[in-house]
């Protein structure tokens, strides 16, 4: 498997100071600060970053799980919703919506419970409480 790599570049002190974070691959550049990190400041910030990272690679291992039990998702999507609470993220909540023809439910949340302990990105996180509301739309 090939490495993932980013960069991270902070200036000056921790309130006023600033920085910039890149992608790798050059998908994402973008300027985080003191406010859009603990704050409602524009940019991004590291957890944003991860909620983004939990919400695609739970969408993919949902949607594999999916493949594995014989179904095949139309459509997996995913909002991650990353607590960090006293410098330390404390919670990660999983929004989840499935189009999959012919599962039931009951089938759906189990196998969504299982790809979220088994997600990499959730079983890096186990710090955290990871939650999942998962909808099955018809």
């Amino acid at each position: 498997m090939p490495v993932r790599t980013a960069n991270a570049v902070w200036e000056g002190n921790l309130k006023e100071g600033k920085g910039r974070m890149r992608f790798g691959g050059g998908a994402f550049d973008g300027a985080f600060t003191f406010a859009s990190r603990f704050e409602e400041g524009s940019g991004t910030n590291p957890e944003e970053l991860i909620a983004a990272a939990h919400a695609g690679c739970f969408s993919m291992a949902f949607s594999n799980e999916l493949s594995k039990a014989g179904f095949t998702p139309t459509r997996v999507s995913t909002i991650a919703r990353v607590h960090l609470e006293s410098g330390t993220i404390t919670k990660i909540e999983l929004v989840c919506e499935g189009k999959v023809p012919g599962i039931e439910e009951k089938q759906f949340l189990e196998i969504g419970e299982g790809a979220k302990k088994n997600c990499p990105i959730s079983r890096l996180v186990t710090g955290a409480t990871v939650t999942l509301q998962a909808t099955l739309l018809k």
